[in-house]
Order: C-alpha cells, then structure tokens, then sequence
C-alpha cells in the first residue's frame, strides 16, 4: 500500500495581512519590525511569519508577506501582501482601505457593505486583536492593505460577479488554508446566492461547469449574478436554499453529474460516487449492453438518442426529485436542465413549485439508501 504524503496546509490572505499590520505597527510605535512577527489565530494558536518588506518613514511603516497557500491550488499562493499603516485622528479606531490590488465591495449581499475595501470581518477582527497587542486598547490607525497584480489575479476568481472590483478580497475564517477545501467552494456558493438575493434576483441557475453555465444563462435570459457555480457541490446549495429560499432555481449540468444527482447524490464529485449503470439500464432495456459497456454516460445519451429512446428528460425528472426532497416546503419553483458537452439542450423538466417532498415515480433509478 503506498503512503501518500499529507497534503500541506498553508496561510489566508487574512492571516498575511494580520501579521503585515502587527509588524508595522510595531515600527510605527518602537522604530523596530519584528520579524517573524507573531499572530495569533481564531482558534487560539499562534504562528509566525517572516517579513517580505519592511520599509518606514516618519509617519508611515509598511510591511509585507508572500503568501504561501501550501499545497491548494490558490491564485493567490506567492502573491505579496502588503500593509502600510499610518495613524488615525484618535477615536476613529480602525479605518481600512484598499490598496493596489485589493477590491472594493459595489453589491449588497456580501458580509462588508457596498463602498467598504474587500476586506472581510474576520480578518478586520484578527488585524484588530493584533493591533491591540501592540498598541493598547481601540488603536487608532489607517490600515491600507494591497496586493501588486491583484486585479489581475481577480480575473481568476468570481469576484467581479459577486460586485467585488479593482481587485482580490483578504479572506479567511480561520486563517489557515485547508488544501482543496469543500468549505471554501460552498461558502463562495452561499455568497452567490445572498447577492444574488440582495441584488432583487428571483430566479438563479446553479451549474456543475462552464458549459453548462453558458447554457443555462442563455437558455434563461440569466444575469451574470444570477448564476452560481455550484461545481460538484449540488447539496451546499440546495441546503442553503433550503434556509434562505428564492422563489426560482435551475441546476444544470451534463448528463453524467446529473444521473449522480437523480440516482440521489448530493456530492456530485466523480471520485466519491459513480452512476449506477444497471439503474440507468433499467430506463432503457434496449440498451442494457450497450449502457453497461459505454465508455462514458454522455456516450450512453448520444446511443438512447439515435435510438429515440429520451433518457435525458427521464434522468432530468429523478434528478428533480432528489433536489425538491432537499428544497421541500419553500414553495420554490424547480427545473432541471442536462447539456451534452457542445451546450446543446439535451433534456429538462417543466418547472414547478416543490411544496411538499413527493416521492420518486421510477424509484429504480434512485439509490439513495
């Protein structure tokens, strides 16, 4: 049996920015940075970091850190985060701003309000507790945090949807990132979802991919806030709904994820669930070789369609009913779209309303235990 070699956890922008602020403010205060300077963590620990930059002048100190996001494929893993405080008129606290690279909030929804620098509340919380350290209780200072090449890196990410712009957003709950982290995603699909809400949105489309999506929004004449890109995480969304309910949803995919999804999968991830070949036979006995011996699902759709046989609306109708069982009671109206991989409309349901769970009418393609 091979050993595989634990994945290495790496550091928030948030956490960067905390340790960059404490550096500096100790500069402001003594003339000296230092470095590692100390943090210490939302969940009590500390950890410590070494300075990138550190540079003063009679009124201003700046530090920096290069962020290392360990082994998660982070587009921000190596940037420079960069803080430069300076003093504040006493008792106006803390007053952050955005630097080169950091975005500004434009929609409602987000936890900071619209005109605030993308920074969210618990790195302002853990910059504020580290200040304190330093300078005693309700510090007063400009805290300007940047990221060189921000905005660049931004158009890697789904702020410009979500109203952020100019630029990245300091983030983190707990300062550590977690390589390839299921909660980050389904936090970023909760944010969709409350701007989306706060922007007067009655109808979103949540997809598994980029084809998808494309698809869905054109199908429906969708705003670009209006779409989520719900990846794998079919069951972070639906439960989010569930709790903070809209009045229209669509979920649109490919044929494969959302066989996963009517067969009563929530995870839609392929290493965590396979389809059900012998359910899936059992909605066309024709094909029963062919679906057992098809190299990939979008294969075994294009064989039912050059056999007449509409597996895809078949497949899109269980697929409605594993997601009204999460949805049941919000009155939200339903469909479910399948694409094949050129975008083209390969089945769906006709929206309805899920008042109340109704069970499976073809439980045999449903097997959820």
């Amino acid at each position: 049996m091979t050993n595989r070699t634990p994945l290495r956890r790496g550091w928030t922008t948030g956490a960067c920015a905390t340790a960059a602020a404490k550096s500096a403010c100790a500069a402001l205060l003594t003339g000296d940075f230092p470095d590692p300077v100390t943090i210490t963590l939302p969940n009590g620990a500390t950890t410590a970091f070494t300075l990138a930059e550190a540079t003063r002048t009679e009124t201003t100190a700046t530090a920096a850190i290069v962020k290392d996001a360990g082994d998660d494929p982070d587009v921000t893993h190596g940037a420079l985060i960069r803080v430069t405080l300076s003093p504040a008129p006493p008792g106006s606290g803390l007053i952050f701003r955005a630097g080169e690279g950091v975005g500004t909030i434009t929609r409602p929804g987000l936890p900071i309000p619209p005109g605030e620098p993308a920074i969210n509340p618990v790195p302002r919380a853990m910059i504020r507790t580290a200040l304190t350290e330093i300078a005693g209780a309700d510090p007063d200072f400009i805290v300007e945090i940047a990221i060189p090449g921000g905005e660049t890196l931004a158009e890697r990410t789904l702020n410009a949807r979500l109203g952020i712009v100019g630029g990245l957003s300091i983030l983190g709950t707990t300062g550590i990132v977690i390589p390839f982290s299921c909660a980050a995603w389904i936090d970023s699909i909760h944010r969709g979802i409350d701007v989306a809400r706060a922007s007067g949105l009655t109808h979103i489309a949540g997809a598994t991919g980029r084809t998808s999506e494309r698809a869905v929004q054109t199908l429906h004449a969708l705003d670009d806030v209006a779409l989520i890109e719900m990846g794998d995480f079919v069951g972070g969304m639906l439960k989010y709904l569930r709790r903070h309910p809209l009045p229209r949803v669509t979920i649109a995919g490919g044929v494969a994820k959302i066989t996963k999804l009517a067969q009563g999968r929530l995870d839609l991830h392929s290493k965590r669930h396979a389809v059900d070949r012998s359910a899936l036979a059992a909605l066309a006995p024709a094909l029963t070789a062919p679906i057992m011996e098809a190299n990939t699902i979008a294969e075994i759709l294009t064989l039912a369609q050059t056999s007449g046989i509409d597996l895809g609306t078949t497949i899109a109708d269980a697929a409605w009913h594993t997601a009204a069982s999460v949805l049941a009671g919000t009155g939200t109206t339903l469909d479910i779209v399948i694409f094949d991989r050129e975008g083209r409309l390969a089945g769906r349901t006709t929206p309805r309303p899920v008042h109340a769970f109704a069970p499976d009418p073809d439980p045999g393609l449903n097997v959820r235990s």
